[in-house]
Protein backbone atom coordinates (compact mmCIF):
# COMPACT_ATOMS: atom_id res chain seq x y z
CA UNK A 1 0.00 0.00 0.00
CA UNK A 2 1.13 3.48 -0.76
CA UNK A 3 2.26 5.63 2.13
CA UNK A 4 0.60 8.17 0.61
CA UNK A 5 -3.57 8.09 0.39
CA UNK A 6 -4.61 8.39 -2.96
CA UNK A 7 -7.68 11.05 -3.30
CA UNK A 8 -10.63 9.42 -4.73
CA UNK A 9 -12.37 10.95 -7.76
CA UNK A 10 -15.59 10.85 -6.08
CA UNK A 11 -14.30 12.50 -3.03
CA UNK A 12 -14.57 16.73 -3.77
CA UNK A 13 -11.53 18.51 -3.24
CA UNK A 14 -11.27 21.00 -0.18
CA UNK A 15 -10.07 24.49 -1.00
CA UNK A 16 -8.64 26.51 1.73
CA UNK A 17 -10.38 30.13 1.94
CA UNK A 18 -8.04 32.45 3.32
CA UNK A 19 -9.48 34.87 6.61
CA UNK A 20 -9.68 38.28 5.24
CA UNK A 21 -7.31 40.39 6.97
CA UNK A 22 -8.51 42.46 10.24
CA UNK A 23 -9.86 46.40 9.52
CA UNK A 24 -6.97 48.63 10.27
CA UNK A 25 -7.25 50.14 13.25
CA UNK A 26 -8.14 54.19 12.45
CA UNK A 27 -6.21 56.39 14.74
CA UNK A 28 -8.00 59.62 15.76
CA UNK A 29 -7.02 62.65 15.24
CA UNK A 30 -4.78 63.66 17.49
CA UNK A 31 -5.50 67.52 17.56
CA UNK A 32 -3.52 70.56 19.53
CA UNK A 33 -5.08 71.69 22.03
CA UNK A 34 -3.02 75.19 21.82
CA UNK A 35 -5.36 76.05 19.25
CA UNK A 36 -7.79 76.85 22.27
CA UNK A 37 -5.76 77.38 25.47
CA UNK A 38 -3.48 80.17 23.87
CA UNK A 39 -6.62 82.72 22.05
CA UNK A 40 -8.11 82.23 25.43
CA UNK A 41 -5.54 82.96 27.64
CA UNK A 42 -4.09 86.14 25.33
CA UNK A 43 -7.69 87.75 25.97
CA UNK A 44 -7.72 87.25 29.88
CA UNK A 45 -4.26 88.89 29.77
CA UNK A 46 -5.01 91.68 27.45
CA UNK A 47 -8.16 92.55 29.55
CA UNK A 48 -6.06 92.55 32.56
CA UNK A 49 -3.35 94.28 31.11
CA UNK A 50 -6.04 97.35 30.40
CA UNK A 51 -6.82 97.50 33.40
CA UNK A 52 -3.50 97.62 35.09
CA UNK A 53 -2.52 100.31 33.06
CA UNK A 54 -5.34 102.43 33.84
CA UNK A 55 -7.34 101.90 31.30
CA UNK A 56 -10.12 101.71 33.54
CA UNK A 57 -10.19 103.53 36.83
CA UNK A 58 -9.42 101.74 40.26
CA UNK A 59 -13.19 101.29 40.96
CA UNK A 60 -13.52 98.99 38.18
CA UNK A 61 -11.24 96.88 39.24
CA UNK A 62 -13.30 94.06 38.40
CA UNK A 63 -14.36 94.96 34.73
CA UNK A 64 -12.30 92.43 33.56
CA UNK A 65 -13.41 89.72 35.61
CA UNK A 66 -16.07 88.22 33.16
CA UNK A 67 -13.31 87.55 30.47
CA UNK A 68 -11.52 86.36 33.06
CA UNK A 69 -13.79 83.62 34.47
CA UNK A 70 -16.17 83.25 31.96
CA UNK A 71 -13.88 82.87 28.93
CA UNK A 72 -10.29 82.86 30.02
CA UNK A 73 -10.82 80.48 33.53
CA UNK A 74 -13.48 77.70 31.60
CA UNK A 75 -11.71 78.01 28.26
CA UNK A 76 -8.22 77.07 30.04
CA UNK A 77 -9.32 74.33 32.14
CA UNK A 78 -11.09 73.11 28.88
CA UNK A 79 -7.68 72.93 26.92
CA UNK A 80 -6.35 71.40 30.10
CA UNK A 81 -8.59 68.27 29.66
CA UNK A 82 -7.91 68.07 26.28
CA UNK A 83 -4.13 68.20 26.72
CA UNK A 84 -4.58 65.39 29.60
CA UNK A 85 -6.73 63.62 27.15
CA UNK A 86 -3.87 63.50 24.63
CA UNK A 87 -1.28 62.43 27.04
CA UNK A 88 0.45 65.98 26.51
CA UNK A 89 1.37 66.28 30.50
CA UNK A 90 3.38 69.38 30.59
CA UNK A 91 1.37 71.05 28.04
CA UNK A 92 -1.81 69.66 30.55
CA UNK A 93 0.04 71.15 33.65
CA UNK A 94 1.03 74.68 32.15
CA UNK A 95 -2.97 75.44 30.58
CA UNK A 96 -4.16 73.85 34.19
CA UNK A 97 -2.01 76.20 36.10
CA UNK A 98 -3.12 79.23 34.30
CA UNK A 99 -6.82 77.78 34.38
CA UNK A 100 -6.22 77.74 38.23
CA UNK A 101 -4.34 81.64 38.30
CA UNK A 102 -6.80 83.01 36.63
CA UNK A 103 -10.44 81.67 38.38
CA UNK A 104 -8.60 82.11 41.65
CA UNK A 105 -8.02 85.49 40.56
CA UNK A 106 -11.38 86.42 40.04
CA UNK A 107 -12.80 84.88 43.11
CA UNK A 108 -10.30 87.16 44.89
CA UNK A 109 -11.53 90.31 42.94
CA UNK A 110 -15.41 89.20 43.63
CA UNK A 111 -14.95 88.11 46.98
CA UNK A 112 -13.25 91.25 47.96
CA UNK A 113 -15.82 93.36 46.57
CA UNK A 114 -18.44 91.64 48.39
CA UNK A 115 -16.69 91.26 51.36
CA UNK A 116 -17.03 87.15 51.15
CA UNK A 117 -14.41 86.64 53.76
CA UNK A 118 -14.30 89.32 55.96
CA UNK A 119 -11.38 90.18 55.77
CA UNK A 120 -10.54 93.26 57.33
CA UNK A 121 -10.01 96.66 55.49
CA UNK A 122 -6.38 96.84 56.83
CA UNK A 123 -5.70 93.26 55.83
CA UNK A 124 -6.58 93.70 52.19
CA UNK A 125 -3.53 95.15 50.78
CA UNK A 126 -1.50 91.97 52.63
CA UNK A 127 -4.05 89.60 51.47
CA UNK A 128 -3.50 90.70 47.72
CA UNK A 129 0.04 90.46 47.82
CA UNK A 130 0.14 86.82 49.29
CA UNK A 131 -2.00 85.87 46.37
CA UNK A 132 0.53 87.73 43.95
CA UNK A 133 3.54 85.64 46.00
CA UNK A 134 2.30 81.97 45.99
CA UNK A 135 1.34 82.52 42.12
CA UNK A 136 4.74 84.46 41.62
CA UNK A 137 6.47 81.35 43.00
CA UNK A 138 5.06 78.66 41.20
CA UNK A 139 4.61 80.63 37.97
CA UNK A 140 8.55 80.83 38.16
CA UNK A 141 9.01 77.16 39.05
CA UNK A 142 6.87 76.68 36.05
CA UNK A 143 9.30 78.62 34.26
CA UNK A 144 12.33 76.36 35.05
CA UNK A 145 10.23 73.77 33.80
CA UNK A 146 9.64 74.93 30.72
CA UNK A 147 13.11 75.21 29.33
CA UNK A 148 13.11 72.50 27.30
CA UNK A 149 10.38 73.36 25.45
CA UNK A 150 10.34 76.06 22.37
CA UNK A 151 11.80 79.17 23.92
CA UNK A 152 8.46 81.38 23.33
CA UNK A 153 6.95 79.30 25.87
CA UNK A 154 9.46 80.41 28.26
CA UNK A 155 9.46 83.28 27.72
CA UNK A 156 5.49 83.37 28.56
CA UNK A 157 5.78 82.08 31.89
CA UNK A 158 8.46 84.08 32.70
CA UNK A 159 6.98 87.33 31.67
CA UNK A 160 4.13 86.53 33.89
CA UNK A 161 6.42 85.94 36.48
CA UNK A 162 8.01 89.90 35.60
CA UNK A 163 4.67 90.93 35.67
CA UNK A 164 3.67 89.53 39.24
CA UNK A 165 6.75 90.51 40.94
CA UNK A 166 5.81 94.55 40.06
CA UNK A 167 2.39 94.07 41.28
CA UNK A 168 4.04 92.71 44.90
CA UNK A 169 5.79 95.76 45.16
CA UNK A 170 3.24 97.55 43.46
CA UNK A 171 0.93 96.18 45.88
CA UNK A 172 3.06 96.65 49.11
CA UNK A 173 4.16 100.15 48.40
CA UNK A 174 0.98 101.50 46.54
CA UNK A 175 3.01 102.21 43.63
CA UNK A 176 0.86 103.12 40.56
CA UNK A 177 3.79 103.61 38.35
CA UNK A 178 4.89 99.95 39.28
CA UNK A 179 1.26 98.68 38.37
CA UNK A 180 1.25 100.24 35.21
CA UNK A 181 4.50 98.40 34.41
CA UNK A 182 2.84 95.60 35.31
CA UNK A 183 0.03 96.41 32.96
CA UNK A 184 2.75 96.87 30.15
CA UNK A 185 4.48 93.23 30.63
CA UNK A 186 1.21 91.66 30.35
CA UNK A 187 1.22 93.06 27.00
CA UNK A 188 4.15 91.47 26.22
CA UNK A 189 3.46 87.90 27.07
CA UNK A 190 -0.40 88.57 25.43
CA UNK A 191 1.60 89.72 22.32
CA UNK A 192 3.77 86.46 22.88
CA UNK A 193 0.43 84.31 23.17
CA UNK A 194 -0.55 85.76 20.11
CA UNK A 195 2.20 84.62 17.66
CA UNK A 196 2.31 81.14 19.55
CA UNK A 197 -1.64 80.75 18.79
CA UNK A 198 -1.04 82.14 15.04
CA UNK A 199 1.59 79.35 14.68
CA UNK A 200 -0.29 76.61 16.18
CA UNK A 201 -3.49 77.92 14.11
CA UNK A 202 -1.34 77.64 10.71
CA UNK A 203 -0.50 74.21 11.62
CA UNK A 204 -3.69 72.87 12.50
CA UNK A 205 -5.00 74.03 9.22
CA UNK A 206 -1.86 72.51 6.72
CA UNK A 207 0.49 75.50 6.53
CA UNK A 208 3.64 75.38 8.36
CA UNK A 209 4.09 76.38 12.14
CA UNK A 210 6.02 79.11 12.88
CA UNK A 211 8.87 78.97 14.33
CA UNK A 212 9.34 79.25 18.13
CA UNK A 213 12.79 79.14 19.20
CA UNK A 214 15.28 76.62 20.19
CA UNK A 215 14.94 75.38 23.95
CA UNK A 216 17.00 76.59 26.49
CA UNK A 217 18.13 73.33 27.48
CA UNK A 218 18.02 70.95 24.86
Amino acid sequence: MSAVAQQSPSTPSRTAVAEPPPPAAVAAPAGDPAVLGLPIFVVGSVALAMGLVGYVSPAAAGSAIPIILAATGIGLLVSAVWAAALGQTLVACIFGLFAGFWLSYSVLVIGLNHNWFAIPASDVTHTVASFQISWAIVMGALTLATVRLPVVFTAIVGLVVVALVLLIFGTLNTDTTLTKAAGVVSFGFAALGVYAFLGAASAATGGKAYPLGPPLVK
